[in-house]
């Protein structure tokens, strides 16, 4: 069996990715996990769509105080420059196009950058919540997920076949097992895990890996 990310591990390397200053929102769940690894010498500005711009890292258990709540009902801190508003003025930030990135969980993405990050199944998310919004207001918009499910279909197809959240929005995915742009609705490969060989990778994904230039080593520390 091949030897996969953590999906801390895989928070860690989109966090890398994050520029100083940047205005960002991360989804519900395993992208919230990003927060905790901003680079040393960067500082993100954390959105999120219920009111908060700035927050911090979650409290200490038995330390929270739950009138402070990100989109997820999670608690957060916050910092000497926190700001609090009304959940219109959250939207029109998003719809405004101010937020910098936007970091979301993924049942499928497709090669032309079309995400599915919600279902209508027994088991699923029972609505879309702001990620409509979000994947065509901020400017860059970015998946972590697991490379394929639990079942071991791919994640990573040639079209959704689940509902879709927005169509052509994403630009990169970081996955247990690569780092992938969406390039000219084409999948092209940047990183991936060195102990994974290309048909290998390519026999776990469901359309074809394009390649431009050298594919770097993807490492990333134990965490």
């Amino acid at each position: 069996m091949t030897a996969t990310l953590t999906p801390t591990q895989i928070a860690w390397r989109a966090a890398q990715d994050i520029n100083d200053g940047a205005y960002v929102n991360l989804g519900i769940g395993f992208p919230e996990m990003v927060a905790r690894f901003q680079p040393p010498g960067r500082e993100a500005i954390f959105h999120t769509e219920n009111g908060i711009l700035g927050f911090g890292e979650a409290p200490q258990p038995g330390q929270e105080d739950w009138d402070l709540i990100n989109a997820g009902k999670k608690a957060v801190t916050i910092r000497p420059g926190t700001a609090f508003f009304h959940h219109a003025d959250s939207f029109a930030m998003v719809r405004g196009g101010h937020l910098d990135v936007a970091i979301l969980g993924a049942y499928e993405v497709a090669e032309t950058g079309d995400l599915a990050n919600w279902s209508t199944g027994p088991r699923g998310v029972p609505a879309v919540g702001g990620a409509m919004d979000l994947v065509h207001g901020a400017k860059r918009v970015a998946v972590i997920t697991d490379h394929v499910t639990k079942d071991g279909k791919p994640k990573l197809v040639q079209r959704c076949t689940l509902p879709l959240t927005g169509l052509g929005c994403v630009t990169r995915v970081y996955t247990s097992l690569a780092v992938i742009d969406v390039v000219a609705q084409h999948f092209v490969l940047r990183e991936k895990l060195p102990s994974i060989s290309l048909d290998h990778l390519q026999s776990l994904t469901g359309a074809t890996l394009h390649l431009d230039g050298t594919v770097a080593d993807l490492i990333v520390p134990e965490l």
